[in-house]
């Protein structure tokens, strides 16, 4: 049985001014401490206790996680904010009507509740797991945004069912073009397209050039954590939308296993470009939102070796010839879309290679991801 692990991030309902200041004051308080423990000998460290912590109105389970944290940090000579966090037992989670709170004694001898807000339904169904005990709660940490608004980001897991044993894959194909093709085994295929991402990458690039020149480097940040936000966004919902298509179809996935993508060579020039250079798309973070919600939703995940997927005629396992989006070979005639093509070579991967050795013509390469 696997486990799944999901963080939630709540805001507190209606938090007052009072209550927020009070937040910042003792987070202020607890990297103080933190930074004091940091300055002391790594033997000394590993021995702290709340017990010499006593003087500190921090509660002692708060307490006893930062001394954990600062520990954890093995190469950090300063901490510019250490959040506040506990663990499982320092907190508990109720629910009064449609209101959820959690409670816990930041302050020592005090404990009291605080309502959450509960914007999205799924949130709400994760939140009763923990009541019904089905899942088990984490650490929780309180959080400020730099619109001052604070957060309970709270830890959650439960166990999931095992991947069912399937021969059926889809094959999931990630690239520039399109973000994401998928194709099922019997050809149907399925495209993720963001018509404006391209001009989204090249309007910031062009942006942060600009700004860095103008030495405005605080505003160069922003648009930065701007720009991934907009990112992680996008391969939230390509991810959702690849696990559902493959659930719907009652197949697994199969990916192609991208390591080391970010050292390959480009053509002459398309690093400059923000539209057409690879390495502004974290290809890493769409695939383990897909690893995530494929694990959560019990579907099948393979990685399979990326060589010729995309090069390979997916009718007769020839080497064919791919220019921009269309791809054709000269073996047996086939004509289709590039990156449908990949997709299926992905899906159809044997485990092998170069099984059966195919005539092409002069300057080809012998050898494919899979024959058949």
């Amino acid at each position: 049985m696997a486990t799944a692990t999901l963080t939630l991030k709540l805001p507190f309902l209606d938090l007052n001014a009072v209550k927020g200041r009070e937040f910042e004051r003792l987070q202020a308080l607890n990297t103080e401490v933190a930074n004091g423990i940091l300055g002391l000998p790594h033997e000394v460290r590993r021995k702290l206790t709340t017990k010499g912590f006593g003087h500190v109105e921090i509660g002692s389970a708060w307490m006893n996680q930062t001394i954990r944290n600062v520990n954890a940090q093995k190469k950090a000579k300063s901490f510019r904010r250490m959040p506040l966090e506990t663990n499982n037992q320092g907190w508990t989670l109720h629910r009064v009507g449609d209101t959820y709170s959690v409670g816990f004694g930041l302050l020592r001898g005090v404990k009291r509740r605080i309502p959450l807000q509960v914007h999205q339904s799924k949130h709400g169904e994760v939140l009763e797991r923990i009541l019904s005990g089905e899942a088990k709660q984490g650490t929780p940490r309180l959080t400020r945004s730099k619109r001052g608004v604070w957060y309970a980001c709270i830890s959650v897991s439960w166990d999931v069912p095992d991947p069912s044993q399937t021969t059926r894959f889809i094959g999931v194909d990630r690239g520039q073009n399109h973000l994401a093709v998928a194709a099922t085994p019997e050809g149907t295929p399925k495209f993720w397209t963001f018509a404006r991402i391209r001009q989204i990458r090249e309007h910031y690039a062009n942006k942060r050039r600009r700004l860095q020149k103008a030495g405005k480097y605080k505003t160069v940040k922003r648009l930065e954590q701007k720009e991934t936000r907009t990112v992680r966004h996008i391969n939230h919902i390509i991810s959702k939308e690849v696990v559902a298509y493959a659930v719907g179809h009652g197949c697994g996935m199969r990916l192609e296993d991208l390591s080391g993508i970010r050292s390959s060579k480009q053509p002459r020039g398309v690093k400059r470009n923000a539209a057409h250079n690879r390495d502004y798309w974290p290809y890493y973070d769409l695939e383990q939102k897909i690893l995530y919600k494929a694990g959560l939703s019990g579907v099948a995940v393979e990685k399979v070796p990326p060589q010729y997927t995309s090069k390979t005629c997916c009718k007769c396992g020839a080497i064919g010839e791919r220019q921009r989006h269309d791809f054709r070979c000269e073996r047996c005639g086939y004509r289709g879309h590039a990156d449908h093509n990949a997709a299926r070579n992905i899906g159809a991967w044997l485990g092998m290679a170069c099984l059966l050795e195919l005539h092409v013509a002069a300057g080809g390469v012998h050898g494919t991801p899979w024959a058949g």
